[in-house]
C-alpha cells in the first residue's frame, strides 16, 4: 500500500483563463504549466487562505484588478483550520464565474484530502483531522466525515473546483507552486509531495531555475523576498495578515 508522500494524483478540468496551456504526463500526474499572453498583463498570486473568508474578501476588494487582462492565481492550502473554507471556495468560484483567469494550485490540504478520496485509507483520517478538516466540515454544516470520502459534504461546483487544482503553473518569468520545488532538479521531474510540501533545502538554496519561485506553504511574518523566490504566506489564519504579490512589478496587498 502507498503511502500519501507516494502517491501520485490526477487532475482533471483546467482553467488556465487567456494562457497557452502545455500539459505533460509525469508517472500517473497530469503535471500542467502556462505561458502567459501579452506583456501587459498582470498576475495577482495570494498566499495561503485557510478558511479566511473575511480576509480573503477585503484582499481581492484591494487589488486593482482589470478582469479582462489579469490572472489571479491562488497558491494552495484554501480549505482547513479557519472557520469559513465553504465561503472561500465559493468566492473563488463566483470570481472564476465572472471571468476573471483563475489559476487553482493543489496545497498540502487539498492535496491530502483528495489522496482520501481517492483511496479510502482510514489511516489517513488523523492526518485531515491534525490539518483541521472538522473546520472544514463544519463550514459546510456536515455532520459527520462520512462525506470525506467522495466530497459529498460539497456542492458539485466546488468538488469541480477541487479537481481543477494542478500541482504548479509557470510562465515565461515565474514558476508558481505552493510548497516548492527540489533543488538541482527540472521542475517537471519533482512529485507531487515535494511540490505540496518542500521546505529545508528549497528555503535555504539559492539554486536557479532561470525564473523566479512563486510560492506559500511556510508563514512568515512578512513575504519572504530573495533574488529567486517570494514567499507570501504570511499566517492568515494564525492572526496575520493575507497576502498577495503583483508581478512582474512585485508590489504586495494584505487583508
Amino acid at each position: 500500500m502507498l503511502s500519501v508522500q507516494q502517491r501520485g494524483s490526477q487532475t482533471n478540468s483546467l482553467f488556465l483563463g487567456r494562457s497557452v496551456v502545455k500539459e505533460e504526463k509525469i508517472g500517473d500526474v497530469l503535471m500542467s504549466h502556462s505561458v502567459s499572453g501579452a506583456k501587459s498583463e498582470r498576475i495577482f498570486a495570494i498566499g495561503d487562505v485557510h478558511g479566511c473568508a473575511g480576509k480573503l474578501t477585503t484582499l481581492l476588494e484591494r487589488l486593482p484588478l482589470d478582469p479582462k487582462r489579469d490572472t489571479v492565481v491562488f497558491l494552495g492550502d484554501l480549505i482547513d483550520r479557519g472557520p469559513a473554507s465553504k465561503e472561500v471556495i465559493e468566492r473563488i468560484c463566483r470570481l472564476r464565474g465572472s471571468g476573471v483567469a483563475v489559476v487553482g494550485l493543489l496545497g498540502n490540504h487539498e492535496y491530502l484530502l483528495r489522496e482520501y478520496q481517492e483511496s479510502g485509507e482510514v489511516s489517513l483520517l488523523p492526518y485531515l483531522r491534525a490539518n483541521g478538516i472538522e473546520a472544514t466540515l463544519a463550514s459546510y454544516g456536515a455532520k459527520s466525515q462520512r462525506g470525506l470520502a467522495d466530497l459529498s459534504f460539497m456542492p458539485a461546483p466546488h468538488r469541480q473546483f477541487m479537481a481543477s487544482l494542478v500541482p504548479y503553473w509557470e510562465t515565461d518569468e515565474f514558476i508558481f507552486v505552493h510548497a516548492g520545488i527540489m533543488p538541482g532538479i527540472p521542475l517537471a521531474d519533482n512529485d507531487l509531495p515535494t511540490l505540496c510540501e518542500k521546505r529545508g533545502e528549497f528555503l535555504t538554496s539559492e539554486f536557479l531555475l532561470g525564473k523566479r519561485v512563486v510560492f506559500g506553504h511556510t508563514p512568515f511574518a512578512t513575504p519572504l523576498l530573495t533574488p529567486t523566490k517570494i514567499g507570501i504566506d504570511t499566517g492568515a489564519v494564525y492572526g496575520n495578515l493575507l497576502t498577495a504579490v503583483e508581478l512582474p512589478a512585485v508590489r504586495f496587498y494584505h487583508a
